[in-house]
């Protein structure tokens, strides 16, 4: 598997990350991320470390750290909120109106019949997005999320219940399953991240095939 590289300097490396690879090792075993660190070190000692996470279905932008400096100044830019993210998705319908901000807190739940999953709760953790229309695609639409925060599967509840539609494909908070989409419609399209003293860290992670196979276009 080749995975492009977006950015690249002597503290941080951004990854397009596939879509369907997990960050962490599955409990089951099979295909991850740290099978291909050894890869990216390029011509490091060290291994890049993943300062964040992507969902597995989750493609584009991922921030590896290349020494345990970087790696804890990363984090805290993180915690801080000095990272800017955007995402492209693809939502099952249309939203109504073309833009907004979307301000659900959000909590865990588990069952054993279903599993964990997130829902909002008015006692949960704050989570805002903001997003905009970006094109129609027949019965769905292409959506770009700005999260303000960085809640687990913050992006997929919010379209779900902010915009009244869930992501397309997603087995979750969706209907699984479904032509066109072999995944939850999600992508990682851009991560700035501003440093003091050195230039900002930027990348930009060209639409997946999947999504231009949907009528998707880029601009």
């Amino acid at each position: 598997m080749n995975i492009p590289i977006l950015f690249e300097d002597g503290e941080a490396l951004v990854i397009d990350k596939p879509a369907g690879l997990p960050v962490d090792q599955p409990k089951r075993g099979g295909p991850c991320l740290d099978d291909h660190l050894d890869e990216l070190k390029l011509g490091f000692q060290r291994r890049p470390v993943a300062v964040h996470r992507l969902d597995t279905d989750t493609s584009g932008c991922l921030l590896l750290a290349r020494n345990p400096k970087a790696l804890a100044r990363f984090n805290k830019a993180f915690e801080d909120r000095a990272v800017a993210k955007t995402y492209l998705a693809v939502l099952a319908g249309h939203p109504v109106g073309e833009s907004g901000t979307i301000e659900l807190a959000l909590t865990k739940i588990s069952s054993a019949e279903k599993g964990w999953r997130m829902i909002v709760a008015k006692k949960g953790k704050p989570a805002i997005s903001h997003w905009e229309l970006v094109e129609l695609l027949g019965p769905h639409s292409l959506i770009r999320f700005r999260p303000e925060t960085g809640r687990t599967h913050q992006l997929r509840v919010h379209a779900l219940k902010g915009l009244g539609a869930p992501l397309l494909g997603d087995p979750v908070y969706g209907a699984g399953s479904v032509p066109g989409a072999g995944r939850t419609m999600l992508h990682a399209e851009s991560l700035t991240v501003t440093r003091e003293g050195k230039p900002a860290i930027e990348a930009r992670a060209p639409m997946p095939a999947d999504f231009r196979a949907l009528g998707a276009t880029d601009g």
